[in-house]
């Protein structure tokens, strides 16, 4: 029996196991063939033969470690995007282990490269003063204006991903009584969020304006599709620009589409919300998830260390020396 070639295991790693086995969502797959189109094209250009032609040799341990190293020096990828292009090599490859045990070993030295560790960061989030200046930098006497204030005040309210806030659908969208919005996350997690007041009177007004059809997306872009990530991000970067005017804290801050959801989740933080309800509320696997937003609350750390009694100071309870003094006090 002939064993399959290389770009036949890439193809049922894609229909057969990806597809039809793991039913893996759109954005896994994306993801996936970002990562494979990024190597082939890498690979192709090392051995110097077309991606169709390519045998499973060529990808040894060697070519992808290479690779990886090109992804950051070369396109200035960050550790984690490296990571996220090494779990897509290594997935396919336990997938060839399984499909033909001749490739064993070397499919062995492939999984046992290690992801990059990392420096963690603080997050970035939003303060009130911020956020306001934010939502008054879009003009509302313009369709883009209103539009674009809708999106950022139902971000920092909800927390949702860019990937849930473009995904968004009329159908999915609830402004009367118990106003929330209904979506599907990662792993394909359902959720419902619920709206403040503010948020629900903008998206009300919004909504009125469009009068669209329930698969409708709430946040078209000009020629009535899905705004996309990166149309997100521009006119994310153009109001904080705008807002920075008036509001110069906004300058030290690498703003992004994610800061908005950080913004949301610091909010209910700081209010009081538990973390395992932040969690449920974002859409998180695990309650750690949110232990980021404790480490990157200063307020909360100083509100405890106002709790502490400083070193070597002896605390006394006071006592007034005059009469009148302690007719007050005892009052």
């Amino acid at each position: 029996m002939i064993a399959p070639s290389f770009p036949a295991l890439l193809q049922a790693f894609f229909t057969d196991r990806l597809l039809r086995q793991r039913a893996a969502s759109p954005h896994t797959i994306a993801s996936y063939r970002d990562a494979f189109r990024l190597l082939l094209r890498f690979a192709a250009q090392r051995v110097r033969k077309p991606p169709s032609d390519l045998r499973i040799e060529d990808l040894d341990a060697s070519c992808v470690g290479t690779f990886l190293e090109h992804l950051q020096q070369a396109r200035g990828n960050r550790a984690r995007t490296r990571n996220a292009r090494l779990a897509a090599i290594h997935s396919f490859f336990r997938y060839v282990a399984l499909s033909e045990p001749a490739h064993a070993l070397h499919c062995q030295r492939i999984l046992a490269m290690p992801n990059k560790r990392y420096d963690r960061r603080l997050i970035e989030f939003l303060e009130r003063a911020e956020i306001d200046a934010l939502l008054a930098a879009p003009d509302p006497a313009t369709w883009g204006g209103r539009r674009d204030r809708t999106l950022l005040t139902v971000a920092i309210q909800t927390g949702l991903r860019v990937s849930e806030l473009i995904g968004l659908r009329w159908q999915q969208v609830t402004v009367g009584t118990a106003a929330h919005l209904r979506c599907e996350g990662k792993g394909r997690k359902q959720r419902c969020t619920p709206l403040r007041r503010d948020a629900v009177a903008v998206l009300a007004a919004w909504l009125r304006e469009q009068r669209g059809q329930p698969q409708d997306p709430v946040f078209p872009s000009t020629r009535g599709t899905p705004l996309s990530r990166d149309a997100v991000e521009q006119l994310l970067a153009k109001h904080v620009a705008t807002a920075q005017e008036h509001c110069p804290s906004l300058q030290r801050k690498n703003i992004s589409a994610h800061t908005l959801r950080h913004t949301a989740a610091m909010e209910l933080l700081q209010h009081g919300v538990d973390r395992t309800v932040i969690a449920l509320w974002l859409g998180h696997e695990s309650v750690e998830t949110t232990q980021m937003y404790l480490q990157a609350s200063v307020r909360m750390k100083e509100q405890a260390l106002a709790r502490t009694t400083p070193f070597a100071i002896k605390v006394r309870r006071y006592r007034p020396d005059d009469e009148l003094l302690a007719f007050l006090e005892g009052l």
